[in-house]
């Protein structure tokens, strides 16, 4: 990174004492992997966090999902979203499930719950919906269809970490939610996910144990295909020092949030995120849409200007997964014409707790010059 240089999100790390003084005792134990201390601290500090009552980590988000569809034994078509980032896609085809994609809505861009019920047959066996930018998806709608159907329903968490909806946190909805723990998030563990699910008899929570650590039931019995998706000790250690750390960070990522909205709300032409009053946000995104009739300039060409002053925002989501390249021919993005809509317009600006105010000021008067009225 050059001197100058704005990227479009910044790791944060505690300071470099706390963390070594947190993993000092493994050189003691040697105890580095394989659900240790350090994984068992994490994931009761994670339970307490979240106020959930049963979470499973794992190596990272993708994992978690891809397991827990695996876990739930899903069969035939999965009812989700293409304006999502790979792993969403690529976690039900890697099943062996085919996704059938459902449109967004375009002023919180999560999945149109409305459109839900006319994309279900008799093959659908769950709704995949994803909390895109920290905006919560139609929860009661998508329960009650799925309450109706018998369908499964596993939330993409990835952008809602540490929010609550309507007084609930976000890991209670559906029959289980998944996280990603990756260094780019508001939290993280370096590398790492986890999934929160609601089962009584822990049968799903045995079944994620199992499929992360090779299928193996005893020292004797391997009786599932699993993986490999155990969390080591030093990434659960970074996430104990974050934890730590959390509140504050989400106060720093408000204050630049608005800083933003000072600046660029009510300009036409630029949609800005929604604000959800029952919703209390973590600030994860801050995604700008720029409908480039109205605003004189394209979302590219804004994107093209912000890089020639060294600023990196990001085209996120773009493209749509189901216009990947190892999908061709498979699916027809106009079906999801609000998806496809956004997908082409949509610039996340750069967010993280320690963005100085100037920086915000000089990236918001870049976009501005963009304007031509």
């Amino acid at each position: 990174m050059r001197e100058g240089q704005i990227l479009v999100t910044k790791t944060v790390l505690p300071e470099m004492d706390e963390y070594i003084e947190e993993i000092k005792d493994l050189w003691e134990s040697r105890w580095i992997t394989n659900m240790g201390a350090k994984h068992g601290i994490l994931q009761e500090k994670l339970k307490k966090y979240l106020g959930v009552e049963n979470v499973e980590l794992l190596v990272n988000g993708h994992m978690a999902l891809e397991l827990s569809i695996q876990a739930m034994e899903l069969k035939g078509e999965v009812i989700t979203t293409p304006f999502t980032f790979a792993s969403t896609t690529h976690a039900i085809v890697r099943n062996g499930l085919e996704p059938v994609f459902c449109d967004i809505r375009r002023d919180d861009f999560t999945i149109d719950a409305d459109r839900i019920e006319e994309l279900i047959t008799d093959r659908t066996s769950a709704i995949i919906p994803v909390h895109v930018y920290g905006n919560i998806c139609d929860i009661d709608k998508i329960g009650k269809i799925a309450a109706k159907y018998g369908l499964r329903v596993i939330y993409d968490a990835a952008h809602a970490f540490g929010e609550k909806h309507m007084g609930k946190p976000a890991g209670v909805f559906g029959d289980a939610s998944c996280f990603s723990f990756h260094a780019t998030k508001v939290f993280h563990t370096i590398e790492g996910g986890a999934v929160c699910f609601r089962d009584k008899n822990l049968d799903f929570g045995r079944q994620i144990s199992r499929l992360k650590n090779f299928g193996i039931k005893n020292t004797d019995v391997i009786d599932e295909t699993g993986a490999n998706a155990k969390m080591n000790e030093f990434c659960a250690a970074m996430g104990i020092c974050n934890l730590r750390h959390l509140e504050e960070q989400i106060e720093m990522r408000r204050l630049v949030a608005g800083r933003y909205r000072s600046h660029l709300e009510g300009i036409d032409g630029l949609q800005l995120n929604c604000v959800n009053e029952v919703t209390e946000s973590n600030y994860a995104y801050f995604p700008v849409v720029v409908h480039e009739k109205i605003f004189g300039s394209s979302r590219n060409e804004v994107c093209e200007e912000l890089m020639k002053h060294g600023i990196f925002a990001r085209k996120y989501f773009y493209p749509l997964t189901s216009t990947f390249a190892c999908y061709h021919d498979r699916f027809d993005a106009s079906r999801t014409p609000d998806a496809l809509y956004i997908s082409k317009r949509v610039l996340t600006l750069p967010i993280y707790p320690e963005l100085r105010f100037a920086d915000i000021d000089r990236i918001c008067s870049v976009i501005q010059s963009c304007r031509k009225k």
